[in-house]
């Protein structure tokens, strides 16, 4: 069963001013998310996965209702919320809740650790002081912090500790679903696997749905069940982990793990041919957007657009070479 259900997400940013408006000449349209489609089963963990500006974390925002869409639906427990009065969007975030990537910006400096991961149970619970701190200290040893930091500033800790209060501070809400943006990409190596562990240990006790996105395969592998591959606004392909890794038919998919030579479990068949440099989706042509770097590209490549369909048993493509 689905927990969430995203169609035809469209996010447009129309570019009118400044610098790259002259240069490029009048109004030009950057299709940041352009009609995606996936869900989220519950009780388990999505991967999003692409290179940088290809539109995940405008993704995550929209879902978390952040920014608000052009067009599209996203249902979350059967019920519609892109376009949900003010009231309710509150009562939303409630049930969803965003782990950000910069642990150093996502917390107010000015604030102590009781107070910033207090705020949830006050504002969604009219949780009382001495009970709140109660909770707070439960949710910091949930986190491996302990109680001792509740009265200290975001300054005194390290990254990794930080970034364990914003997942505290998630976990206040008593979400449903948290939505994991990029959260080890700024931590040392030997960090980002104490926090990973950390999410895959929550995920799994407290039974949450996590969508988690990363330009790291090897991170996604780890955590995700079912695993997204995004590019220029679009999504390329989505299937169960171990057939993205194992057998992966899309050739950007096949890129992204050929230039990775730390994943080992795909076939060494695989090889990286796209050519160029990643397209920027402003005033995109008709088409696949993979098109100019495709190794596999046929005529009608340039101006149709490939859906994205079941190509196997639970592994969706778009490519119009891709077979059944």
């Amino acid at each position: 069963m689905s927990l969430l259900e995203v169609k035809n997400l469209t996010k447009y940013f129309e570019i009118s001013g400044g610098f790259l408006s002259r240069f490029m000449g009048g109004t030009k349209i950057l299709k940041a998310v352009d009609q995606i489609s996936f869900s989220v089963p519950e009780g388990k963990t999505f991967g999003l996965v692409g290179e940088s500006g290809c539109g995940k974390s405008t993704t995550a925002r929209l879902i978390a209702r952040l920014i608000q869409a052009t067009s599209g639906e996203v249902y979350f427990g059967g019920k519609e919320i892109l376009h949900l009065p003010k009231k309710q969007v509150r009562e939303l975030r409630k049930h969803i809740q965003m782990i950000f990537q910069d642990p150093y910006a996502s917390l107010n400096p000015r604030m102590r650790v009781v107070d910033i991961v207090g705020r949830p149970l006050s504002i969604f619970y009219g949780t009382k002081r001495q009970e709140r701190v109660d909770q707070v200290a439960e949710l910091l040893e949930l986190v491996g912090l302990r109680p001792e930091h509740l009265y200290r500033y975001p300054h005194e800790f390290s990254g990794g500790q930080r970034q364990r209060i914003g997942i505290a501070r998630a976990l206040a809400a008593k979400p449903k679903l948290i939505i994991a943006d990029e959260p080890v990409s700024s931590l040392d190596v030997s960090v980002q696997a104490q926090v990973l562990n950390l999410l895959k240990k929550l995920q799994r006790e407290l039974k949450l749905s996590l969508i988690f996105i990363s330009h790291d395969l090897n991170v996604v592998g780890y955590l995700a069940d079912v695993v997204a591959v995004m590019y220029a606004g679009k999504i390329m392909e989505i299937a169960q982990v171990e057939e993205i890794f194992k057998a992966p038919l899309n050739p950007y998919t096949k890129a992204l793990l050929a230039s990775n030579p730390t994943v080992g479990s795909f076939t060494d068949d695989i090889k990286s041919s796209l050519k160029g440099e990643v397209i920027y989706p402003l005033n995109p042509p008709p088409g696949c957007r993979l098109e100019p770097r495709c190794p596999i590209r046929v005529g009608k490549c340039k101006t149709t657009e490939p859906l994205l369909e079941e190509k196997r048993a639970l592994h969706q493509v778009a490519c119009h070479e891709v077979r059944n």
